[in-house]
């Protein structure tokens, strides 16, 4: 049995070829626009690839800078390959798993060691900061207005600095100060001479005094006196002395009294009117000191020693509390007495031991009795 094959024509052979050149040419255009975008995109992605493949980036260690071509794709990439170690510390401009684009800047800051102490403790701190304040923030070192710290806040931090934080804490105390009362003499002409009254009892004072303590972590320091204020004020013991004279004495009376003038009036001193109770007359002046010794500081009316104010008296002469004019010296007040000061004699306050001995002996002055309030320029 034979095969039979459908024949194929002459005329079907040609009209295949007829339409492959027709679908050519109709195409033409098309295929060579395809040729040339797939040209292209291959350019763009071999140079795109050119350009991952080799980068150049700066790499800036510790204020270093350094120019660096890589092909690297990550910044840990390129760190490894320059042999680059970093600790847990140190510090990166760039994620270490970011990837590498020409022209990146790479900065690197090496921690470095600070010893820091603060609350009892003292540790080593690894740190990039550039000054103390930021070491402090870093570590959470909360400051207060009075605490110290050494170096200053703004101080540069190098290598192995030592940083100190001293706590500072203030403290406001106060203390008591009893201040005695003095004693005040007065005339009275109702009573015989020798014989004395109490006007008024007398009373301490009391004075608060503000002190300022001041600590250092925890360990007093100083201490700092911030005024004082007056609780009670001391009320002064007031005493009536006699001065009635009596019949049968007059005569003693007459003599202690020789060289005093009891005739009030009114004159003129130092530039201050004023009227006085009586005058002494040819008394002798001394001087006396706190820094001598057995003197104290505290006078017999209890008041403290004062240089151009205070004198020592003859109580029976002058009242204690009352003020005088003495010619050539001015105005002072009897404050204190003495066991040598009798009758017509007065001793004048200096602080200074060498002035009161430079004073010497005056004899034949004159006192103004005035009384116990100080007459006042007009």
């Amino acid at each position: 049995m034979g095969i039979f094959r459908k024949e194929e024509t002459h005329e079907s052979r040609s009209s295949s070829m007829s339409y492959a050149m027709r679908w050519k040419h109709e195409n033409l255009r098309q295929i060579a626009l395809v040729g040339v975008l797939t040209i292209a995109v291959i350019i763009i992605i071999l140079i795109w690839l050119f350009g991952q493949a080799h980068k150049e980036v700066s790499l800036i260690v510790d204020g270093n800078v350094q120019s660096v071509e890589t092909s690297k794709s990550s910044v840990a990439h390129l760190l490894e390959e320059q042999a680059i170690k970093l600790s847990a510390k140190d510090s990166v401009s760039l994620p270490l798993d970011s990837t590498l684009k020409n022209g990146d800047r790479i900065v690197i800051v090496r921690a470095m060691p600070v010893n820091v102490s603060v609350d009892g403790m003292s540790k080593v701190h690894f740190t990039t900061q550039k000054k103390v304040e930021g070491v402090l923030s870093e570590l959470g070192v909360a400051l207060d207005q009075d605490d110290k710290v050494t170096p200053a806040l703004d101080n540069k931090v190098t290598a192995n600095l030592n940083v100190k934080v001293v706590r500072v804490s203030k403290q406001t105390v106060q203390t008591k100060e009893t201040v005695p009362f003095g004693v005040v003499k007065t005339s009275d002409a109702n009573l015989l001479k020798g014989t004395t009254k109490v006007v008024q009892q007398g009373s301490s004072g009391l004075v608060i005094h503000n002190i300022e303590k001041t600590y250092e972590d925890g360990k007093f320091v100083t201490k700092r006196w911030l005024g004082k204020e007056v609780s009670k004020k001391a009320q002064p013991k007031v005493v009536a002395v006699g001065t009635k004279k009596p019949t049968a004495v007059l005569s003693a009376s007459i003599n202690r009294s020789a060289n005093a003038v009891n005739i009030s009036g009114l004159t003129t001193k130092g530039g201050v009117s004023f009227e006085y109770k009586k005058i002494l007359k040819n008394v002798t002046l001394t001087a006396y000191s706190a820094e001598e010794d057995g003197i104290g500081t505290r006078t017999a009316s209890g008041t403290r020693v004062t240089e151009g104010r205070t004198i020592a008296v003859d109580k029976d002469v002058v009242p204690l509390g009352w003020w005088v004019y003495i010619e050539g010296i001015g105005f002072r007040k009897a404050e204190d007495t003495g066991g040598a000061i009798d009758g017509n004699k007065m001793d004048v306050y200096y602080d200074s031991l060498k002035d009161a001995k430079n004073f010497g002996r005056k004899k034949g002055r004159t006192v103004y009795v005035i009384g116990p309030t100080k007459p006042e320029l007009n």
